[in-house]
């Protein structure tokens, strides 16, 4: 008897993504369905460990810029907007002793509110080309002591490594950390007291230590910890430890699932892997709570739209 012919897992990922995300996006889903069907762009992660002074000026040159400074001034411009806006307002609303009372209270609300302004005035640096300009970036380049002077990688992986709000000292938890892209980014902002970074893959870890090998010098490599233990399990490690925990799970990588067949998530024989995935990502943030100190942060991350594997988890 003939068999069916196999339908490829892109075009499954890509019905699954129709049927649920244009319910969830509305009239967003088609120019988002673009984006992921789009060839992926990277971004600069610039490595502060190498001698690379030259490597800005380089990218400005080919008109790359770095979107986090760009970020920050515009979340400065923003707190000043709102502080006019909010003075502008209090000057109308009250007077003499009062007007004094909310103007003072809406400068303080202006200059502390944005958790954004902290999070992003950090070391790191990443550097895009502009929308519609598919420039490719030059591999990257060796300094005299061998490291390399940026790593490439998608610029929105490092939003949640920016969340994390790093203080000097931290001692931070990647839980999910291969292959490597936010692990070093956490490195570069020069906070970490110590890192653990773990992954419960091993051929995954092997490729997290040669990032590590080639970004870092030996006297930063010596404050991280690289295991490999199932991440559900970690507070029976060390629970309670760390300042700060990234807990970036597992998930369906619509871009990946939409675009590669290899390893894709949607292949008929890993639906019932596919269909846990919400169960494996409550367990990990689960874990990830209980290893941060009491008022520590934890900051939850996954390459997925889902509902399901977002919201829904965090709820």
């Amino acid at each position: 008897a003939a068999t069916a012919p196999r339908i490829p897992s892109t075009r499954l990922a890509l019905h699954h993504f129709d049927t649920s995300y244009s319910l969830h996006l509305g009239a967003l889903w088609p120019s988002v369905r673009a984006g992921l069907l789009c060839e992926q762009k990277y971004g600069a992660l610039l490595n502060n460990f190498a001698a690379a002074d030259h490597v800005p000026q380089e990218l400005e040159l080919l008109n790359a810029t770095d979107f986090i400074s760009e970020a920050l001034e515009k979340a400065q411009q923003w707190q000043r907007g709102a502080a006019v806006g909010e003075v502008a307002g209090g000057c109308q609303e009250g007077s003499g002793e009062g007007r004094t009372v909310m103007q003072a209270g809406a400068m303080t609300q202006a200059e502390t509110s944005p958790r954004l302004c902290v999070s992003i005035s950090s070391k790191i640096k990443c550097y895009t080309f502009p929308r519609g300009d598919i420039t490719r970036f030059r591999p990257a380049r060796p300094d005299a002591l061998g490291l390399l002077d940026y790593y490439l990688m998608d610029a929105a992986s490092l939003l949640p490594v920016l969340a994390l709000n790093m203080q000097p000292d931290d001692f931070v938890l990647d839980l999910c950390a291969a292959p490597g892209g936010k692990t070093l980014a956490l490195l570069q902002t020069g906070l970490c007291g110590h890192l653990a970074a773990n992954d419960v893959s091993v051929s995954r870890t092997k490729r997290l230590y040669q990032i590590l090998h080639s970004y870092v010098p030996k006297e930063v490599r010596d404050t991280v910890s690289v295991t490999s233990y199932d991440g559900r399990d970690w507070d029976q490690v060390k629970g309670g430890t760390f300042h700060k925990v990234l807990v970036d799970v597992p998930c369906t990588t619509d871009r990946h699932s939409a675009m590669e067949e290899d390893n894709n998530i949607f292949h008929k024989r890993r639906t019932k892997e596919r269909q846990m995935l919400p169960m494996l990502q409550l367990q990990l943030l689960m874990a990830g709570i209980l290893a941060a100190k009491p008022g520590g942060e934890v900051v939850y991350s996954t390459c997925s739209l889902s509902p399901l594997q977002n919201e829904c988890v965090v709820e």
